[in-house]
């Protein structure tokens, strides 16, 4: 127990639970990465006639095979990766599927490469499976995207996997495909995992999302409901893979959480099999609210890029901890970028995963923290 929490106690996550413990009632949270859409109505309904329908017992270990063939359609026609549902697990969320992948296939000392910065799960389960965080770091004049010739540079005899994140948290960078495809060679070339967190695929504005797995073997693809869909608490996701791997993957996943909830499941299966509309209005909204953001920003004299994907700005701040502060106390919360890295230090992350209105009024209290 002792060296559990050895590994963990330096973990980021206390540091933003106190930002938004101390937020009163009229804070406006800018902190919070989950969609603050409804479920699409013919998800509801699919959980309502599950219900119903007492489809609430266990599935398979793996997921509902129905599901599963689903979700190798929709990797097949959207992003040109062939998978089996044997080769698919359905995960309770993405976090489930990071956590399941760092577990089985990182042993004690080992290396993995993880983003700087980069979602702070990465380097928390790393941790936990007593393997050690490499950080490869990401710059603003890169515009926050992971490039071959550094991943490389870092690569040791005891690296054993990348975690690549495409758009990304916290910086909405989205990543082009001459740098995806070289990763992934570097992958093959040196007998390398990549863990591809996919799970904001669909909310992309500029560029295209493109997956390792449509050039390699040696990619695992995690993605899920939870962005998409607007269905956080629903803890839904999956990860595709080759088989052998999964199989790997399986041995924790059955004595971890036996299957994902089969409520859930249903759900999922209305999500990526019916109408897509609602994912079109929603990202079409969410670039509503990145624009007014980024002009907002950038006239309080604040250096940002502009994100290609995901509901994150992740403006220069040079003060992180004192801009944290000055913000909340005139009533906006926002995550200081050194949660996520070292990289970090000296950003903001800010979500704009809430209301226009509300993006208007934090902009304006913040003129008072610049200076405007």
């Amino acid at each position: 127990m002792r060296k559990f929490a050895s590994r963990v106690k330096d973990i980021q996550l206390s540091e933003i639970r106190k930002i938004f413990e101390v937020a009163d009632e009229d804070t406006i949270n800018l902190g919070i990465g989950e969609p603050d859409f409804s479920v699409p109505d013919h998800v509801r309904e699919a959980v309502k006639d599950a219900v119903d329908e007492g489809l609430t017992h266990y599935t398979s270990n793996m997921g509902m095979e129905e599901l599963r063939e689903a979700i190798a359609d929709k990797l097949k026609s959207e992003n040109r990766v062939h998978a089996e549902p044997e080769s698919i697990i359905v995960t309770v969320g993405a976090s489930e599927a990071i956590f399941m992948c760092t577990q089985a296939l990182l042993d004690m000392g080992d290396h993995a490469l993880i983003p700087d910065p980069g979602f702070l799960s990465y380097d928390a389960c790393v941790r936990l499976s007593g393997a050690v965080s490499i950080p490869v770091p990401l710059s603003m004049d890169e515009g926050f995207s992971m490039s071959p010739e550094r991943v490389e540079s870092l690569i040791t005899g005891d690296t054993r996997v990348i975690i690549m994140n495409s758009p990304s948290n916290p910086t909405g960078s989205v990543m082009g495909k001459d740098d995806v495809k070289g990763i992934a060679e570097i992958a093959e070339d040196n007998d390398l995992i990549i863990i591809s967190d996919e799970i904001y695929e669909k909310i992309i504005y500029d560029g295209k999302h493109y997956s390792p797995a449509q050039f390699t073997d040696n990619a695992l693809i995690i993605n899920g409901f939870s962005k998409t869909y607007a269905m956080t608490g629903l803890r839904i996701g999956y990860v595709a893979g080759c088989e052998d791997i999964i199989e790997e993957l399986l041995k924790v996943h059955q004595y971890n959480t036996a299957c994902a909830p089969s409520i859930s499941q249903y759900a999922a299966l209305a999500a990526i099999r019916g109408p897509q509309n609602c994912v079109k209005d929603m990202v079409d909204e969410f670039r509503r609210r990145r624009d007014l953001m980024f002009r907002s920003l950038t006239d309080m004299g604040l250096e940002c890029v502009l994100p290609g994907g995901a509901f994150y700005m992740f403006p220069y701040a040079g003060d992180s901890e004192e801009f944290t502060r000055l913000s909340l106390e005139a009533g906006v919360a926002v995550v200081p970028g050194s949660a996520f890295g070292n990289e970090g230090k000296g950003y903001i992350r800010m979500s704009y995963a809430t209301s226009y209105e509300l993006i208007e009024e934090a902009m304006e209290r913040l003129k008072t923290v610049c200076g405007v």
